[in-house]
């Protein structure tokens, strides 16, 4: 519960806090961002650009990967590059209170509609193992269309009532947000209103839509291994269980930080940031190269972009 404060100025800008353990040494960690965001934006861009003109990428599985790819270029667009200009000046750590909103939403935006992809994700990899001879058919282009298109619109939606209910409230100092980047529940510690509706939103975000995702990605894996169990030969069963496992990777490490942060909505102190840093620029920069190490498509697809003139031995058949 907050206390309303009336006669107080409204906040015109925050200021961001520092990474942990970055103030001596902002250098070298400046550095170390520049390396990581790199390798996110050229693994990710790769891997968008080989879905996108490779014909032998075209089954619906790399279609949505293409649009994974994206948006882990744009989640770590986000936040790295501005953390990088506060590790310089401390003029580049402000941010003003709308630029403030336009992150938290960016940020809850793409996070969301990557949460819904990698279900749409899973119900593809179910249709594909439990259901191969209706696939073709469920999972028309049409339908592949739509299905990708889906989570970007609810993640749209989404993002936009949690930014809308958290800048609602009233900020009247102080301006120090103990995080990074704009995020809901260090900026809902400034508020000067009651905030017990917003966290109540925050857990319940957890618990339905996150949860709720979750659930359903378990539950198509659960179908999968026993089909993939039934199936008589080796080859077989290890080609369903690469394709499927590079998919439930990218999961846990997509799941587990955000329900360490959005769980403990009061969390403070130095180390309350620890769980983002992994989501929001380590993460992006693992997916391209779980993809790719794991998917023998993909690999042989990235020779053809970055060696046309290369000669390879004739693919195998399409993945599961």
């Amino acid at each position: 519960m907050k206390k309303e404060y009336t006669n107080q100025t409204a906040v015109s800008y925050f200021l961001l806090d520092r990474l942990m353990y970055t103030a001596e040494y902002p250098s070298l960690f400046f550095f170390l961002l520049f390396l990581i965001y790199s390798i996110t934006v050229t693994g990710n861009i790769l891997i968008l650009l080989t879905v996108g003109i490779d014909q032998h990428l075209s089954s619906p599985m790399y279609h949505f990967l293409g649009h994974l790819s994206f948006l882990d270029a744009c989640l770590s667009t986000v936040t790295v590059p501005k953390v990088m200009a506060g590790l310089l000046t401390l003029d580049d750590r402000v941010i003003s209170f709308k630029g403030c909103a336009v992150q938290l939403y960016c940020f809850h935006f793409l996070a969301s509609t990557e949460c819904f992809l990698y279900t749409v994700m899973a119900y593809d990899r179910y249709l594909a193992i439990c259901q191969p001879l209706r696939y073709p058919v469920a999972m028309s282009r049409q339908m592949c269309v739509r299905l990708a298109g889906l989570p970007w619109v609810t993640g749209a939606a989404h993002s936009a009532v949690h930014t809308s209910l958290t800048f609602r409230l009233h900020y009247c100092g102080p301006h120090h947000i103990a995080y990074f980047f704009c995020d809901i529940p260090p900026v809902l510690k400034l508020a000067c209103s009651d905030t017990s509706l917003n966290e109540l939103v925050v857990l319940v975000n957890i618990g339905v839509v996150a949860g709720g995702c979750l659930a359903l990605i378990i539950m198509s894996y659960v179908f999968i291994v026993a089909a993939v169990l039934r199936i008589r030969t080796a080859e077989g069963r290890r080609r369903a269980f690469s394709t499927c496992s590079s998919h439930l990777t990218v999961v846990l490490l997509y799941y587990v930080p955000p329900v360490c942060i959005y769980l403990q909505p009061r969390s403070s102190g130095p180390g309350a940031g620890a769980p983002a840093v992994f989501y929001a620029m380590v993460t992006p920069m693992l997916n391209p190269f779980i993809y790719t190490l794991r998917n023998k498509e993909v690999k042989r697809a990235l020779s053809r972009l970055l060696c046309p003139g290369s000669r390879e031995p004739p693919a195998g058949s399409p993945p599961l």
